[in-house]
């Protein structure tokens, strides 16, 4: 079978109408909790996480689905949206916290225009310049605590690990901009909402600490005082019947003998030392098992394509 249904290379325009995407490639993106299997002791390190209000640091390759669990326990405990806050070697502590746009509103102080839109002179309103960050917006006060991932805190600089020492230690943060504002109370839009806050005097103080999740890849060594303050897990390594359920419960293929062919090759070079993610085989099973699929020496190369390991070019 020779699979070509979109794109042929031969400069003529057609129309192609695209076929279902994989369930986890549709748009906008959904949670995918019912289907995230978590690794033995998984369990234990999440509730142990959640009895002592500590974050959870979880280790492992990439791919190996560190950041999944999150989703399932805020589903399961209804914690609401995840939080998310993905690190670079940029970020700070303070974006983390809260963002501020000086140079906005200085701009609107110098046009004399209203920053709130009405038709009236300006009052040099700081709280449209303001918005929290993921971890501001997790330490809100709340009668239930948020759900905040910290994805790949080792690609971070090599200060901001201690610099969240203090916050997640006792819970509380301030924003200097507001504890000199002039007006005690200001209304501070919520990270990924437009949901305001009041927030008093600058000052904001969690009642629930959040569930907070740290991913890493394992790069990076943090310091002792940082690793002191987490439960750490550290994810297995996959075997061949954890890939068989995660297949299942993503696709229900695993009955498929191509399918199974594929998630014991995929785990023997797992075993070997290869650096290779969930996914790969994920976006592998979808397209070389489907009904409409490729065969032949077509199905090698695309096989070869997708699951070509991490580490090498």
């Amino acid at each position: 079978m020779n699979w070509m249904p979109y794109y042929r290379g031969d400069g003529r325009a057609r129309e192609a109408e695209l076929a279902p995407p994989p369930p986890w490639r549709t748009f906008p993106r959904q949670s995918e909790h019912a289907q995230y299997r978590p690794p033995a002791g998984m369990t234990d390190a999440v509730n142990a996480a959640l009895h002592l209000r500590r974050p959870l640091l979880v280790t492992g390759p990439a791919g190996s689905g560190k950041s999944s669990v999150i989703h399932q326990v805020a589903h399961e405990m209804g914690l609401g949206d995840v939080l998310r806050w993905h690190i670079t070697s940029r970020s700070t502590l303070a974006e983390g916290l809260y963002r501020y746009d000086a140079l906005g509103r200085i701009h609107a102080q110098n046009l004399g225009h209203p920053s709130n839109g009405a038709d009236q002179p300006s009052q040099d309103d700081i709280a449209p310049f303001l918005q929290l960050g993921p971890l501001g917006t997790a330490l809100l006060p709340a009668g239930r605590p948020r759900a905040l991932l910290i994805d790949e805190i080792d690609k971070s600089d090599i200060d901001l690990p201690s610099d969240l020492l203090e916050v997640l230690e006792i819970g509380e943060y301030e924003i200097p901009e507001l504890v000199r504002y002039r007006d005690p109370l200001v209304h501070v839009r919520e990270w990924g909402s437009r949901e305001t806050r009041e927030i008093t005097h600058g000052l904001v103080q969690c009642s629930e600490f959040p569930f907070i999740v740290l991913t890493s890849n394992g790069d990076r060594d943090f310091p002792p005082a940082f690793l002191r303050r987490c439960i750490r897990f550290t994810m297995p390594r996959l075997t061949t019947d954890m890939l068989t359920e995660i297949v299942s419960a993503h696709l229900g293929r695993t009955s498929d003998p191509q399918a199974a062919e594929l998630i014991g090759q995929f785990a023997m070079r797992i075993r070997q030392g290869e650096h290779l993610a969930v996914d790969q085989l994920l976006n592998a099973i979808a397209l070389l098992t489907a009904s409409d699929g490729p065969g032949g020496d077509q199905a090698e190369q695309l096989r070869t394509l997708l699951l070509r390991e991490l580490a090498r070019d």
